[in-house]
């Protein structure tokens, strides 16, 4: 059964809301600290965000072959285009995975000029990633919040107007 028009439009809300909740989750610049609790955060938000991918390929997909039954056409197509940068952000969340598993390896290393140039290193480019998925997951869920809302909002029934309508006769 094809979706109303409203809850196209709730739907395409929802999925970006839980996308700006996984940005939400990533630490700023100035928060990040190579440690356990940064292996926990991007863990549960790479988890998150594979679901949320998973499900807008899903979606997709399940739309695309009922398209000749539904006119959920822009649902279908701001679900599929949300994709793309949705997985993105996943790519850059691994990305930062990737150095945050280099700090880690760094910080067994000995002291010395080397690695404390090799740590900044790393640590900008876990930065840059974590930034450059929350670049990515606002672009999608601008992307879906503008596809709701410039949907078609369903016509609202005219409240007749005092001079338009009819009395009755009282003539008998």
């Amino acid at each position: 059964m094809p979706l109303s028009d409203p809850d196209q439009r709730m739907l395409l809300h929802d999925v970006a809301d839980r996308l700006n909740t996984v940005a939400d989750h990533l630490p700023l610049p100035d928060q990040i600290r190579p440690d356990p609790a940064l292996s926990e955060i991007l863990d549960d938000e790479v988890r998150r965000l594979a679901r949320l991918l998973g499900f807008l390929a899903g979606e997709s997909a399940f739309r695309h072959r009922a398209a000749a039954r539904s006119p959920a056409r822009p649902t279908t197509l701001a679900l599929a285009s949300a994709a793309e940068p949705t997985g993105l952000a996943l790519a850059a969340l691994s990305s930062a995975v990737h150095h945050l598993g280099h700090l880690a390896d760094l910080a067994h290393q000995a002291p010395g000029p080397a690695r404390d140039r090799a740590i900044t290193t790393e640590h900008q480019r876990l930065g840059d990633r974590l930034g450059d998925s929350r670049i990515y997951l606002a672009r999608a869920a601008k992307h879906l919040r503008a596809a709701a809302d410039t949907r078609t909002p369903p016509a609202a029934t005219a409240v007749p107007s005092l001079s338009t309508t009819t009395t009755p006769s009282r003539s008998r």
